[in-house]
Parts: C-alpha cells; sequence; structure tokens
C-alpha cells in the first residue's frame, strides 16, 4: 500500500510538471490560502493553471509534500529557526543589552546590593550632586577657584546620600514595585535581597555618610543632619499627595543650602534661598518628565504624580516651572556678584532646557527618559557658568 500511495503520488508530480513550466505554482500553493471561486476561473481563462477540478484532485498528493516540507523545517536537521529558537534568540539579545558594569565587575554577592544603590544609573547621583556644586562654586571668593576637596566631599556624599535613598524608597514600595513592569526586577520586589538585608545595607550607607557629614563645620552638620527628615518621608509622599516631584525637589536640593553652609559657615538668604528655589523649580521638570514614564502604572497602582495630576497640560506647567527656575538662577547669581560669563552660559542652559520641554514626546518612555537623562548637561552648564563668572569677578 506504502509503495502504492508513493507511485500515485510521483504520478501525480509528472503530471503537474507537464502541465507547468516549473514548480513555482506548486511553491506559490503552499505559501497561499486555498483559492476562491473567483480566482480558479481567472486561472482557468488563463490557461496557465488548472482548472478548480484538477487543483482539489490532486490535493492529496500536495498535502504528502506539505507534511515532509513541515517535518522538515522543525527536524533537527532543518536550517530554518522555529519562531521559538527566534524569540530565544531575541531575548537573549535584550538580556545581554541589559548587562552593565555591576554585571562585568562585581562579584555575584554584591550585585543586588549595588543595583539597590542604583550605582549602575548615575544620572541620580548626578542631579543630586549638582546643586552643591553650585552652592561651593558660588561660594568660593571672587577670582578664585572653588573648594577641590569640598566638592569631592560632597561628590561623595551625593553617591552615598542617593544610593540610601533609592534603598530607603525600595523598602518602602516593594509592594508596589511588584505591580510595575520596569520595578518589578529591583533587588527587594523580586525577592533577590530581604527587606532585612535591604535594612542592614541602609544602616552601612547611613554610616559612611555620617563619616562624611563629620568632616564639616557644626553648623553643616547640623543643616546636612535634617536633610534625613526628607530623604525617609519623600517616598511616601505619592501615597498622599499629586505633588510628590516637589517634594523631591526640596530633598535633592538640599545640598544648594548646605555647599554655602560647609564653605562660609553660614547662610546668606539672598544668595543660596533663590538657588535653592531654582533647584526645586528644575527638579519639577525634569521629574515630571520622569513621572511620564510609568502615568499608566500609576494609575493602576493608585499612586500619585504632576503627570498625573497635570496630564494635556503639562508642557505649559513644566514651561512655567523653567522660567521660574532661569528666573531664580539670575537672581541669586546677580546677589552673589557674578559677572557676565556667568549669563551667558545661563542662556545656554536656558536653551537645553527649552529643548527638553518643547520636543519631549511624553507618550514616549525611551524619549521621556532621555529628556530626564540629558538634565545632567543643564547642571553642568550652570556650573560652568557660575566658575566663569566668579574667575572674573
Amino acid at each position: 500500500m506504502a509503495f502504492h500511495g508513493l507511485s500515485r503520488t510521483a504520478r501525480s508530480l509528472r503530471k503537474l510538471r507537464q502541465r507547468h513550466s516549473s514548480l513555482s505554482a506548486v511553491h506559490t500553493y503552499f505559501h497561499s490560502p486555498p483559492p476562491s471561486a473567483d480566482s480558479c476561473h481567472l486561472f482557468q481563462v488563463s490557461g496557465i493553471f488548472p482548472s478548480k477540478n484538477q487543483v482539489y484532485n490532486d490535493s492529496n498528493s500536495f498535502r504528502s509534500i506539505g507534511a515532509y516540507h513541515h517535518l522538515l523545517q522543525y527536524s533537527s536537521f532543518s536550517t530554518v529557526p522555529s519562531d521559538e529558537k527566534r524569540e530565544k534568540s531575541k531575548n537573549s539579545k535584550g538580556n545581554e543589552c541589559d548587562r552593565s558594569w555591576i554585571d562585568v565587575y562585581l562579584p555575584e554577592k554584591a550585585r543586588p546590593y549595588a543595583r539597590l544603590a542604583r550605582l549602575d544609573k548615575p544620572i541620580g547621583t548626578w542631579l543630586l550632586a549638582w546643586p552643591c556644586m553650585w552652592s561651593i562654586t558660588m561660594a568660593a571668593a571672587p577670582g578664585s577657584l572653588p573648594d577641590i576637596k569640598m566638592m569631592m566631599i560632597f561628590g561623595t556624599g551625593a553617591l552615598l546620600l542617593r544610593g540610601a535613598g533609592c534603598t530607603v524608597n525600595d523598602l518602602l514600595d516593594r509592594d508596589i514595585d511588584t505591580k510595575v513592569d520596569r520595578t518589578r526586577s529591583r533587588p527587594i520586589a523580586s525577592g533577590v535581597l530581604s527587606p532585612f538585608r535591604g535594612i542592614c545595607f541602609l544602616g552601612f550607607q547611613l554610616l559612611l555618610g555620617l563619616e562624611i557629614l563629620l568632616q564639616l563645620n557644626n553648623f553643616s552638620r547640623v543643616l546636612g543632619a535634617s536633610s534625613l527628615l526628607l530623604v525617609f518621608s519623600y517616598p511616601l509622599m505619592k501615597r498622599l499627595t499629586y505633588w510628590p516631584q516637589a517634594y523631591l525637589g526640596l530633598t535633592f536640593n538640599w545640598g544648594a543650602l548646605l555647599g554655602w553652609a560647609a564653605v562660609r559657615g553660614s547662610l546668606d538668604p539672598a544668595i543660596v534661598i533663590p538657588l535653592y528655589a531654582s533647584g526645586v523649580f528644575w527638579t519639577l521638570v525634569y521629574d515630571t518628565i520622569y513621572a511620564h514614564q510609568d502615568k499608566e502604572d500609576d494609575m493602576r497602582v493608585g499612586v500619585k504624580s504632576t503627570a498625573l495630576r497635570f496630564g494635556d497640560s503639562t508642557k505649559e506647567w513644566i514651561s512655567g516651572f523653567g522660567a521660574a527656575c532661569i528666573g531664580s538662577l539670575a537672581l541669586s547669581g546677580y546677589n552673589a556678584n557674578l559677572e557676565w560669563p556667568y549669563y551667558v552660559f545661563l542662556a545656554g542652559a536656558s536653551t537645553q532646557l527649552a529643548w527638553q520641554i518643547f520636543t519631549v514626546d511624553l507618550s514616549s518612555r525611551a524619549d521621556c527618559n532621555r529628556k530626564f537623562v540629558s538634565n545632567k548637561w543643564f547642571g553642568a552648564i550652570i556650573c560652568s557658568g557660575i566658575l566663569f563668572g566668579r574667575l572674573v569677578s
């Protein structure tokens, strides 16, 4: 019977070769849906393809060849990758792209702690450090460079305090983080680290931060320690108010007060208050853009943000905050007697901020993240302006 079936199939194929000049029609048949009545009618008129009855009479032969083709494609000898293989290859490439220096250089046991402190994402450290650098540079004597040692101390402090803030945030938000795609892989939310180990790591970070704080004068120690209240309470604000970005601004820009106090031993309200306010307005711009990445998840989980509060009016709001930021920086520089280079750089920073606001696509997570990360350059431009403005004065 098997031999009879194969002979019948061979005869059918010979008939097909006689009807067609090539096997292209067979290939078309395999990779096309069954022909409709209209299409079969057209084939008959053209005289090129077999009639409708002939097509269906030879269907058993086609099925036999099609079954062989299907078996060959999914066998171990096939050179055509299956959908499953392609998907695995795609995921493998995605995982390789997600690897950071933490995966390459740190031992396996240290990696969760490094990720908990966000060491692989330095933008948060930059945003925390720049107001400190602005203040320290502005506090320098006219015609002098800023205190380099003090800037190194504050840079290290920004790294530690930012890491501690992230640890507090992940401890308090671990139940929320598991419900959000972007955060469910964080060490505590994913279960890689237990909350107890997170608390122990937080204590280690704060101990190192205390060592940094003790190198400052007494006034700065008290002022710096008072910022911990903001650091520990900030993660709760998204549950209470639509303005957690404003509270983050109060927290992240505390260095604008602390840097001046560390150099001068006191505060000059006419200079540091506008400088601090400029940082708060700046944070409202960049963190509102950042919050648009998570607005759908925030609505589903039930947490609040300025992105949800402003909605379609976001660009109007952050334009106002941007203008207030630049105005406060101008006032602070004027009261600090900075010379004309400062205002040239301030104009450049204004352009960079305007570019962010007017070109950001708030419906694109990738573009929101790009604009958010670009704020490290805004901070650098302002710091450069303060430096040259002070050197010329």
